[in-house]
């Protein structure tokens, strides 16, 4: 590692390992900015990679949050994963995040009499009550309502949309269902009904119970799967709160119903995913690019992260490399706006985690040389956001002054992480750092866009913090003598407000 500039006091620099991209040793080389992509990585945990040293691995690699599916595997793999991340992270001295994903009420498929079964163009099948079957042609469900909710003219999805039946009937104890788009279909695959109105929570009995554990136990996010309206996110929001959680609840966009009420779900939630998977079965496959844009422009206004996902790297699952249509898709979504982007397959049960952690990063840090120093004029709207509009403003301001004075640091002092999420709507080519003295909200940094959280400052105290920042700055390479630096703070003035903007001179 090379020596620290003459008179540079030697600190403890826990962060720096965020800036390490390679699997070679670090040097003081490898922690620029420039080392880094702002737009945030989030991976699946998975046989593949559940291991300490890939977990490990994947945070050198670029990873920011791992993301904890709890539709497979058991509470022991669970909890072993979180601490397994928690143990990785603070050895390489990163804030990494934990996103534990509720599975949701999964509706699929009864065991089929014949296994697979065809499903022919034009032919009848049937939804029956129960769960006995008298012919090859008889489907049951895992939603026992579902016979009671369906009308005629309604659409049903198989296998991830690639059988496609309408409802020609209903009657008593079973629907009769037209087969418009022919496949082959398998026991217990899933169910998807576009436009149906179910009478489905959104949370079940082990959702109820993963979240309560999430909340127990740390989780940075929580994940909700089948939002329709604000109110169930509210209502997890209330559950982790009761246990003691101030954990960011991010809203998953995948049914139609979530579409219409957009705003207020994006309002009510932390952060929102994009989960194109069952969003492009619950609506039209050709409107899932500009659902995706839409959700991303809202996030934008309404200051929220938002994580795109779903078969970003898909072909990574088995090949070295991407599909060019895959690298598209990425750079696009950050373009678009994405704070974070996921890995689902790829690394949870793929054959090559690591590189598509790594190509990714690579699409990201390549993406974002193209983007403009600042995003302009047309910031998020504070009064919704939920900050403070003295904050926001203040926010702005720093953003802005920052590249007149030609910056090369700003640093976002936050308490609940709030200020760090609405700078990194504010988006510029400057490099921002955020400080806390709660480990769990530099954690929540971690989704956000372009925030590089760093441990152990000094936040309470503005000498020793700007000496901190100062001796850090110049250990990374990233500052020296003459250069700037933008600080963001609060005072007692104006309650739960930063107005404070600071101008330090590196001397």
């Amino acid at each position: 590692m090379k020596k620290l500039p003459r008179g540079t006091k030697r600190i403890r620099l826990d962060c720096l390992a965020f800036l390490n991209i390679g699997q070679r040793d670090a040097t003081m080389s490898d922690f620029h900015p420039s080392n880094y992509s702002r737009t945030k990585i989030v991976a699946t945990v998975g046989p593949a990679c559940r291991e300490p040293h890939m977990l490990s691995a994947l945070i050198r690699a670029g990873v920011d949050v791992f993301r904890i599916n709890t539709a497979h595997g058991s509470r022991e793999e669970h909890e072993a994963t979180l601490r397994h991340v928690r143990a990785a992270g603070e050895e390489l001295g990163r804030p990494v995040g934990v996103l534990v994903d509720l599975a949701g009420p999964k509706i699929r498929l009864g065991q089929l009499i014949e296994d697979p079964y065809e499903c022919r163009l034009d032919e009848e099948v049937h939804f029956v009550r129960g769960d006995q079957l008298k012919t090859a042609d008889e489907f049951t469900c895992s939603y026992a309502q579902l016979v009671d909710e369906l009308s005629e003219g309604d659409s049903v999805m198989l296998a991830d949309g690639t059988v496609r039946l309408q409802v020609a009937s209903t009657s008593g104890d079973r629907a009769t269902c037209k087969v418009v788009g022919p496949g082959i279909l398998r026991s217990r695959q899933g169910v998807n009904l576009p436009g149906v109105a179910l009478s489905v929570p959104a949370m079940t009995p082990a959702d109820l119970d993963n979240a309560v554990w999430a909340a127990e136990n740390g989780a940075d996010f929580i994940s909700l799967s089948f939002v329709r309206t604000p109110v169930e996110v509210r209502q997890l929001k209330e559950l982790i709160r009761s246990h003691g959680s101030r954990a960011l609840i991010i809203a998953k966009i995948e049914k139609s119903e979530a579409m219409d009420q957009l705003d207020e779900i994006v309002m009510a939630a932390g952060g929102i995913m994009v989960a194109r998977g069952d969003l492009g079965v619950e609506i039209d496959l050709a409107e899932t690019p500009v659902a995706q844009k839409r959700i991303v422009q809202t996030c934008q206004r309404l200051a929220k992260p938002v994580i795109v996902a779903t078969q970003m790297l898909d072909s990574m699952q088995t090949a070295s490399r991407p599909t060019r249509a895959e690298v598209s898709d990425i750079a696009n979504a950050i373009l678009d706006g994405a704070d974070a982007c996921m890995l689902s397959g790829e690394t949870a049960i793929g054959k090559y985690p690591r590189e598509a952690v790594e190509v990714m990063h690579r699409v990201m840090l390549s993406t974002e040389r193209t983007l403009s120093r600042t995003t302009g004029d047309n910031g998020p709207i504070a009064a919704l956001s939920g900050v403070h509009s003295i904050t926001a403003a203040t926010v702005y301001g720093a953003t802005e002054i920052a590249s007149r004075v030609d910056a090369k640091l700003i640093v976002i002092a936050s308490n609940g992480g709030a200020t760090a999420r609405v700078k990194a709507k504010f988006r510029s080519a400057v490099p921002v750092v955020g400080v806390s003295d709660k480990p769990a909200t530099l954690r929540r940094m971690s989704l956000f866009w372009g925030i590089l959280p760093v441990e152990n400052a000094p936040v309470s105290d503005g000498p020793k913090l700007r000496e901190f920042i100062d001796q850090w700055g110049r250990a990374v390479g990233l500052l020296s003598k003459g250069d700037r630096v933008v600080y963001v703070t609060g005072t007692e003035v104006v309650a739960r407000a930063h107005n404070v903007v600071v101008v330090q001179e590196v001397e």
